[in-house]
């Protein structure tokens, strides 16, 4: 049973359960020197061992993944179409554009927008396959130009392989854990070096991810999966069947999700409650779900929708549901917030456009979620003419020697003064 409580127990609740990261990278420690220093020898020798790899290589043939295209339903490629169409659209609006402003007469500065060379998108082989991730990994560095766009997945399943056909991903890879990050990160005779690396993972590929950060771009090392749910101010008003639904969704994702639901009405909790318990004796992910919900799930009754929107603040959460409108202005963290009640988190999962990689552990305090602008590099530009240098000169030239750099103040007179 989801445990009910109050805001007084608020701190604790929220409190997101430790990673064992430290851990995990003394394990993968070793797994990347071994990759870096023997390449594809160790890349193929770590597949066979964790991923179950039968192969000489860990290069999936592009007929391998059209055979695997050729083989989805009908219903597989409508979905396909209508949810790349959304994705696609809506990492067009998150593109830098590239601009021009003349700040001063002769002054003319600016931006050009570059993609990224290479990139590699990592699909997870766990409970479940996630041809969705792929589309939220690779469509997004498509619209940003990159010209070579990868992925990979330890045991991909046919519909991820057939994702990658429809989406004519140019490389795919048969290989996961640490050892597939260390192959991007560092290159080998077979994976090229990608300049970012992005996708969820376990703990394994989070800690490679956190050990490489700087080695190679990474989108964010993310943690287990989570929801918080802002119920409407009038219990009346909410709906305890929706509500079970979306937290229960979220739970199925792994036994280390979370949902979370704030709301001022003890009966609508209660409500809830029950709701969750009937949903679960019929759902066949229950097994995961019940665990997620028991350990790190809670209804919190707070007092006011403002002590709501402030402790959803606090949780930083990676997806928040709202009531409608009207709390929006008052949100300054979240990954993905989806507003109003028919807005459910799994349209956001598959098929409404906005990526579904997002940050987690409270990251959504510092950034949203995967955008088509990981995928390129905004590079300033600035043109003076000869008038404009001169009217800079004595800032310039006073701020090079109060820094004592002599040479930069030189660099500027050499010009202005002939």
């Amino acid at each position: 049973m989801v445990r009910i409580v109050d805001a007084s127990a608020v701190s604790a609740m929220l409190r997101r359960r430790a990673g064992r990261m430290t851990e995990a990278e003394g394990l993968v420690r070793p797994i990347l020197e071994g990759v870096r220093t023997k390449g594809d020898k160790a890349l193929v020798e770590y597949a066979r061992k964790f991923d179950g790899l039968d192969a000489a290589t860990v290069a999936v043939q592009q007929a391998a993944l059209d055979a695997a295209f050729a083989g989805l339903s009908k219903e597989m490629k409508s979905a396909l179409k209508q949810a790349s169409a959304n994705i696609r659209a809506y990492a067009k609006l998150q593109l830098p554009v590239a601009k021009q402003a003349m700040l001063a007469p002769g002054l003319k500065t600016g931006q050009v927008i570059r993609p990224l060379d290479v990139v590699a998108a990592y699909i997870p082989s766990g409970r479940y396959p996630l041809p969705s991730t792929l589309m939220m990994t690779a469509i997004p560095a498509q619209v940003a130009g990159v010209e070579m766009v990868c992925a990979c997945s330890p045991k991909p399943a046919e519909a991820v392989m057939g994702t990658a056909s429809y989406l004519k991903v140019n490389r795919f890879f048969r290989m996961g854990g640490a050892h597939a990050i260390a192959a991007f990160a560092y290159g080998t005779k077979t994976v090229p070096r990608a300049d970012r690396i992005v996708g969820p993972g376990n703990i394994y590929v989070a800690a490679a991810k956190k050990l490489l950060a700087g080695e190679v771009g990474i989108d964010f090392v993310a943690g287990p999966t989570e929801i918080l749910i802002i119920a409407h101010e009038k219990a009346s008003e909410a709906n305890p069947k929706w509500i079970a639904a979306d937290m229960l969704a979220q739970a199925e994702h792994d036994t280390d999700a979370s949902a979370i639901v704030l709301t001022k009405s003890k009966q609508l909790a209660a409500a809830v409650a029950k709701e969750v318990e009937r949903q679960l004796a019929t759902l066949p992910t229950a097994a995961v779900a019940r665990k997620a919900i028991e350990r790190n799930s809670a209804i919190i009754v707070v007092s006011s929708q403002a002590e709501a929107v402030e402790i959803s603040n606090r949780f930083a959460p990676e997806h928040l549901s709202i009531p409608d409108r009207s709390l929006l202005a008052g949100i300054r963290h979240a990954g993905s917030i989806f507003i109003g009640p028919v807005s459910t988190e799994a349209a956001g999962d598959y098929a409404s456009g906005p990526n579904h990689v997002l940050p987690t552990s409270g990251v959504a305090r510092l950034r949203g979620g995967l955008s088509t602008a990981d995928y390129v590099k905004v590079i300033s530009t600035q043109e003076l003419s000869l008038a404009a240098l001169k009217k800079l000169e004595a800032s310039v030239t006073t701020l090079a020697r109060a820094e004592g750099l002599e040479a930069h103040a030189r660099s500027v007179e050499v010009r202005t003064r002939g």
